[in-house]
């Protein structure tokens, strides 16, 4: 059975309209050392900007 069909199309579009609306995420979240050590930057830079 195919991905696109009309059953599965209405399926999607029910499912999607029962999803919580949540706020989008302003800084990428994770756990890996590279997106940390971005964090830890981004939060540096946010420091920094807020002091001035």
């Amino acid at each position: 059975m195919s991905k696109t069909s009309v059953k599965n199309i209405q399926k999607q579009k029910k499912k999607a309209k029962r999803t919580i609306s949540r706020a989008t995420v302003s800084r990428i979240q994770g756990s890996t050392s590279a997106v940390r050590k971005r964090l830890k930057k981004e939060a540096g830079k946010a420091r920094a900007t807020a002091k001035a």
